[in-house]
């Protein structure tokens, strides 16, 4: 009985196993072609030798971030367009969980960071645009000096005495965002605000802002323009914002400077006017001077009442290693960090305020100088946050994240009645 039993299915197995081989065999295939990679993964010796070949546009990424496994297959579509046979640049990456040194070389702060390495150039180019096949088509385009048709044309019209189109942002503040920023910057002079809406320095600017944007109706040539760094992180982090407001000159696309001189009305005007090429009286480069240093005073007093941002092994030691520090290890694109970060700041300034002397700090966890920090300091998640005593680490933290919960944490810890 068990004999015959076992007859059709030796028979149904022998039947099945050329479909079942097939079968594994297209699995084994399909999984090659999800795993096909087009952009050229770089070491260090890789690098050099590709950069004194030819123009390479690297990503520098890691790969447990978000905004890179987002932007993975943009990338891979782009290299399999770009890396043809003689390619006018190069689409490359480097993994800066595997290559640290190298991506520190190059200034990466965050992930992704891509940069332009022209051939026979000693400095890089950052892009800086919305992270569409668009935008960063035309960026390596107008880097590369490849223009198109269009362009082309733009450019004997220009030189033939074209009248230029009238900007019609003229007298208003344009409200950019994410998918408008690039286009919106890539030519001529802009003047932008960088703000987040619970800052109060910027809701302070905000009429000032756009008085400014009705006081230069007169100037064609320039546009006053905001971007909201809560909703827009990405363009912020390119432009590299660490404070709020952040104001920058940014002409072709490339910022030019940041500005820092104080913020009313008639100082701000007369900035773009130097900007722009007007000529101003010697009495209002004195004043301006004047109310300059006045304000680099105040900004030194506003910094004293923000959280340190550690940077660096030498930096968190030296903040840690006498008296109380209160360190909040985090991550930009951790939703949890971002609630806390107006908490963090209040308590950084009531601290201050209350001169209790105890220092509050944070460190970025995904900073390639930082990463090792992070490690020894036994960071887990994010936020994480750690009382030091001198030098000494306390438990860590894990009650409420609210602003009198915290205060109450540094009060019994360290005894001050005036926190």
């Amino acid at each position: 009985m068990f004999a015959r039993s076992l007859v059709p299915i030796t028979v149904c197995a022998f039947f099945l196993s050329p479909y079942l081989s097939v079968t594994v065999r297209a699995e084994e295939e399909a999984v090659k072609n999800v795993e096909k990679q087009y952009a050229v993964e770089l070491d260090p010796e890789k690098f050099n030798q590709a950069i004194q070949a030819g123009n390479v546009f690297v990503k520098f990424f890691a790969p447990w971030c978000g905004h890179c496994k987002r932007l993975h297959p943009l990338w891979e579509q782009l290299a399999e367009i770009m890396n043809v046979e003689d390619p006018k640049v190069i689409i490359a990456k480097v993994d800066c969980t595997k290559h640290q040194s190298l991506c520190a070389e190059h200034e990466v702060t965050g992930y992704p960071t891509l940069r332009l390495f022209k051939l026979g150039e000693a400095e890089s180019v950052k892009f800086k645009g919305t992270r569409d096949l668009p935008a960063i088509t035309d960026f390596i385009n107008h880097e590369l000096s490849t223009l198109s048709e269009a362009e082309q044309k733009l450019q004997e019209n220009a030189g033939a005495g074209t009248v230029p189109v009238a900007n019609q942002h003229l007298g208003k503040v344009v409200d950019l965002s994410e998918d408008t920023f690039a286009k919106h910057v890539s030519s001529g002079n802009h003047f932008v605000k960088f703000f987040a809406p619970w800052c109060s320095h910027c809701q302070r600017l905000a009429p000032t802002w756009d008085e400014l944007a009705k006081e230069l109706k007169q100037f064609s040539g320039v546009t006053i323009s905001k971007i909201d760094c809560t909703q827009y992180r990405s363009v912020c982090q390119d432009f590299e914002v660490k404070g709020y407001p952040t104001l920058l000159w940014i002409e072709d696309g490339k910022k030019i400077e940041k500005y820092s001189g104080a913020r009313d009305l008639p100082t701000l005007k007369t900035y773009v006017e130097k900007m722009v090429g007007v000529p101003t009286e010697k009495k209002e480069s004195s004043d301006t001077a004047a109310q300059e240093a006045a304000k680099e005073k105040a900004d030194e007093e506003a910094e004293k009442l923000k959280p340190q941002q550690l940077s660096g092994e030498a930096e968190f030691t030296q903040a840690v290693a006498e008296g109380t520090a209160f360190v909040k290890f985090y991550a930009p694109w951790c939703g949890h960090c971002q609630k806390l970060q107006p908490t963090w700041e209040q308590l950084a300034t009531e601290t201050h305020n209350a001169q209790s002397g105890v220092v509050i700090a944070k460190v970025d966890c995904t900073a390639p100088e930082n990463k090792q920090i992070c490690i020894d300091e036994q960071v887990e998640g994010y936020p994480t946050l750690f009382l030091y005593k001198n030098g000494q680490r306390q438990d860590e933290y894990e009650g409420s994240r609210t602003l009198p919960e915290l205060k109450a944490y540094l009060k019994k810890t360290i005894g001050h009645d005036e926190l």
